[in-house]
């Protein structure tokens, strides 16, 4: 069995890939950037963009708590939840086609609030990929209550 040089990063680096590790100086204390001689400026809370438009400004206000609360429930119920509520919207059919409909609302206006909020962030593509889901889901919502799903 061969000793593994532990000052090596394990694995391939393929092209485009991150560059090598160089070694560590005996000297320097790995990990610290070097200071400037200047105090850090305190952290404050972090503004949310630069807002275009008052509108937005008091959309990006009032979501803010909502963010901050959704901020501290476990990653996982993020996921799992929008994902229950949009299967169980699809498999209602028949007389609680209307539950289905009500419940893929409530997705819509959870994904159509996330991209609100992210669309100064993102790319046209993304913008686009994003706003078609959102269309598509009210959609499947509007044949949920129509009776035709």
């Amino acid at each position: 069995m061969a000793k593994q040089n532990n000052d090596q990063p394990t694995g391939v680096r393929g092209p485009g890939g991150p560059p090598p590790i160089p070694p560590k100086a005996p000297g320097k204390a790995a990990g610290r950037p070097a200071s400037s001689g200047k105090p850090s400026k305190p952290s404050g809370p972090a503004k949310l963009s630069n807002p275009s438009s008052p509108t937005r400004s008091a959309f990006e206000t009032k979501s803010y708590p909502l963010l901050v609360t959704l901020q501290r429930v476990p990653r996982w119920v993020m996921v799992v939840l929008p994902a229950a509520l949009l299967f169980l919207g699809l498999i209602q059919t028949g007389g609680l086609a209307w539950l289905g409909g009500i419940l893929l609302l409530l997705v819509a206006v959870f994904l159509a609030w996330l991209l609100v909020l992210s669309w100064p962030a993102l790319t046209m593509g993304s913008r686009t990929v994003r706003l078609i889901t959102v269309v598509a889901v009210v959609g499947i919502a509007v044949f949920k209550f129509m009776g035709r799903i």
